[in-house]
């Protein structure tokens, strides 16, 4: 197929020669997957679990805006990538190559990477949840592998969501008695003028860098994905 592009003020025609319909349907899918891969990060892998547990935990320290979200998201992010490792590898050897040597076409290698992709996340997702969308669609499903990803991928969020918070609230309970043993001791001393998140930030902080806070709560994190 050749096309011919005229820019009528200058007078140059453009010619593109070899240009199939089959090249011009991948370069479409490939910018159809770019627009969407921040989507995906956010809906298919445990990104938001990481950056709502980071969050949360900032928050118990009494911190509004340090670390700043972008070192969060980085954070979350990296472990993403970290965490889904092997997931991505299987994609690779089981659909990108393939479809790359043409061993496959599109459409069969989309199906490939979909499999273990919705393996990891039916790994993490709650039962109760994907029944209720199963049900919800009125679906007659055997097995939780032949879910559509249409279903499990929001069973997989709202699973993730209540892990996040269950999390979160642990790692608010020391940070609370902090706060519960500054308020009553200022009260004893007649301070009731003085915010005592004043007094118990500089303890709560004292507290997490003697415990190395950060890393227990990603190696926390990193369990709750096994």
């Amino acid at each position: 197929m050749t096309g011919e592009l005229l820019a009528g003020a200058s007078g140059v025609t453009v010619h593109l020669n070899g240009l199939d319909r089959s090249s011009t349907v991948e370069v479409i899918v490939a910018l159809t997957v770019l627009a969407v891969a921040p989507s995906l990060l956010i809906l298919m892998t445990g990104f938001t679990r990481i950056l709502i547990v980071l969050g949360l935990t900032r928050n118990a320290l009494g911190l509004q805006s340090i670390p700043p979200n972008q070192v969060l998201a980085g954070i979350a992010l990296f472990l993403s990538v970290f965490i889904m490792a092997p997931t991505i590898s299987k994609v690779d050897h089981r659909a990108v190559q393939p479809y790359l040597s043409g061993r496959i076409d599109a459409v069969s290698a989309l199906k490939a990477a979909e499999t273990p992709v919705k393996t990891w996340m039916l790994r993490q997702t709650r039962t109760t949840e994907l029944d209720m969308l199963t049900s919800a669609a009125h679906e007659k499903v055997v097995a939780p592998a032949d879910e559509p990803i249409t279903t499990v991928v929001p069973a997989f969020l709202l699973s993730e969501l209540r892990s996040a918070f269950i999390i979160g609230f642990v790692i608010f309970i020391p940070f609370m008695i902090i706060d519960l043993v500054v308020s009553a001791i200022l009260m004893s001393l007649g301070m009731f003028m003085l915010p005592p998140t004043l007094i118990s930030l500089p303890f709560k902080l004292l507290l997490f860098v003697l415990v190395d806070g950060w890393t227990l709560v990603v190696h926390s994190l990193l369990l709750s994905f096994r």
